[in-house]
């Protein structure tokens, strides 16, 4: 059985490359959103198994999508992912429901499949 991830990010480009990555590390995307509502919705529609979060979304930040998606029945695994530090303790991102944050230039070495898996 696939890991299901929907990805979450303004910049096209970057969707795309996620996309491939995590697709070659066996994960199926369900989705893609452009902006925090969006995500919340497409994350509520295909209830993923993951969600690959950016840190900077045009109308929300991606903590606040993250805490959003905590309180659901069903709350996804959560990484955030941005191309500047993460600006919150681990100690708080964990209580958003974030599993890990993932710097972008990093994302190629991370094992993407242990991050979304139980």
């Amino acid at each position: 059985m696939s890991v299901t991830v929907v990805v979450v990010d303004d910049d096209p480009g970057f969707r795309r490359i996620a996309a491939t990555l995590l697709a070659v590390r066996g994960l199926q995307v369900v989705a893609e959103a452009v902006d925090g509502a969006s995500g919340i919705e497409a994350v509520r529609r295909h209830s993923p198994d993951g969600v690959l979060l950016d840190l900077n979304l045009p109308d929300q930040n991606g903590l606040a999508v993250a805490r959003t998606l905590r309180q659901d029945a069903r709350a996804p695994r959560v990484v955030l992912t941005s191309t500047d530090s993460s600006p919150w303790p681990d100690e708080e991102l964990a209580a958003a429901g974030v599993r890990s944050f993932v710097p972008k230039d990093r994302l190629f070495d991370a094992d993407l499949r242990a991050l979304f898996s139980s």
